[in-house]
């Protein structure tokens, strides 16, 4: 171990936002950070996702945004005890970048924009002493390095291997922080390729699974060629959950080629995904007016038509027209459709059939991952003494809307500052870096 934290070294693998923010927990306290990422630049998912809108998090108050964690509440609630929403808009803001709180509650950079944040970033992460290695990709651990008989010793260090573009290079490291991200859009680095390898060093992951996804509904040619890539807005979802809770959610949906996605499919995506991999599928139940009580919907459904038909009859009553009307089709027999009490029944709660998963490759984020039981209150692997993980990686989701990524920048600066009280404690140094007097280590300050 190193005599002092200024004499320490620590690779970060995985240039995204926890990976750069556990860097500049540790380059902040003097040790010298090197970045690793397989890709040509660091940030490409997160320059991906700022694109039509840079949502950075959400100003909801804190009991609902943990609410949001769904099981693994209680395991993200200290993470964004040391880096909530606000900790981070002030972080934010000490980079220059200025937010401001969309109609939604969801917060957004002043520009609406990722990149200007990111070179900000990387330009201040640059002076403070942050190597970057672009096009370098973690291959494991060098086969005589002491990783595996860590359990025994404190003191062991990290050789880690990288294919780069001039051959396998071998490196050493006091510590490490791993933040590979998950499985999803793979052509943007997160191929999941770290699995096996922790897997071979006795590290449980538990099974990736696609999170903030669409779900197939087997269309007919019809409606694909017609209507795929509509919105469907104004709507609300009903769902019961694998644990018999119903689920009522309100917002737009997107009718595509293969099924449905879109933020209200994201919001539910956990639950509809759990059902489906427990019953082979699920049904859920749109309500295609949901301003509506179902009473004044019987009622101007049943109402006289005339010579009118009823797709103009429903259009001029309750503006039922377009996409919801196709999906009125697709979903009823005729003989229902033309039933105006079931119709309008129907209307309130049209049932939908979702069938599978879009797969993870197509995902927003991924679900499963190194289970916290696996790792100790600073994030560091406990059969890996030194090893420390953030971000996707870790198992736990969270639907769109500033969620994903406020708690992948706070496990981040835990994992960073886990690292640094590692290496403390490892030299018998304090928090500001000295020896401590007493003999005791102490966590590295805030």
């Amino acid at each position: 171990m190193p005599s002092s934290l200024d004499s320490a070294r620590v690779a970060v693998i995985g240039g995204g936002p926890a990976g750069l923010m556990a860097a500049e927990a540790l380059a902040s306290h003097g040790v010298q950070v090197d970045v690793y990422d397989a890709m040509p630049s660091v940030g490409r998912k997160f320059l991906m996702a700022g694109k039509g809108g840079m949502n950075i998090t959400h100003s909801e108050a804190l009991e609902p945004f943990l609410g949001r964690y769904g099981s693994r509440r209680q395991q993200i609630a200290p993470l964004l005890d040391a880096f909530g929403p606000d900790a981070l808009r002030a972080w934010l803001k000490g980079l220059g970048v200025e937010t401001f709180v969309g109609s939604s509650g969801r917060v957004f950079p002043t520009d609406m924009k990722a990149a200007p944040m990111l070179r900000a970033w990387l330009h201040r992460l640059r002076e403070t002493g942050v190597r970057f290695h672009m096009r370098h990709k973690w291959v494991g651990w060098d086969s005589e390095d002491g990783v595996a008989t860590a359990a025994a010793s404190q003191s062991s260090t990290q050789m880690l291997r990288f294919t780069t573009p001039d051959g396998e290079q071998r490196v050493t490291y006091d510590a490490v922080v791993f933040a590979l991200g998950g499985a999803s859009w793979p052509r943007l680095g997160s191929d999941a390729a770290w699995v096996s390898l922790m897997s071979a060093r006795n590290v449980p992951v538990a099974p990736l699974r696609a999170a903030n996804c669409g779900f197939d509904a087997d269309w007919s040619p019809y409606l694909r060629e017609r209507f795929a890539g509509r919105p469907v807005k104004s709507i609300a979802i009903s769902l019961t959950d694998i644990d018999k809770n119903v689920h009522n959610r309100q917002g737009e949906i997107l009718l595509t080629e293969t099924g449905l996605e879109g933020s209200l499919i994201y919001a539910l995506s956990a639950a509809i995904r759990e059902r489906i991999l427990a019953d082979g599928d699920v049904t859920i139940a749109l309500d295609l007016a949901p301003g509506l009580p179902l009473e004044r919907v019987i009622a101007e459904v049943t109402r006289p038509r005339g010579s009118r038909s009823m797709s103009s009859h429903l259009q001029g009553r309750i503006g039922i027209g377009g996409v919801k009307l196709a999906l009125l089709h697709e979903m009823l027999s005729k003989e229902t459709f033309a039933d105006s009490n079931r119709l309008a029944h129907a209307i309130k709660a049209l049932p939908v059939r979702l069938t599978r998963a879009r797969p993870i490759a197509e995902a927003i984020s991924t679900a499963g991952g190194i289970p916290f039981e696996a790792l100790d209150a600073h994030l560091m692997l406990k059969p890996l003494p030194g090893a420390f993980c953030a971000g996707e990686m870790l198992d736990w989701e969270a639907p769109t809307g500033g969620y994903l990524l406020t708690a992948c920048f706070a496990s981040g600066l835990v994992a960073g500052r886990g690292a640094l009280a590692y290496l403390a404690a490892g030299a018998g140094l304090n928090a500001a870096g000295t020896t401590d007097a007493s003999g005791a280590s102490q966590p590295p300050a805030a």
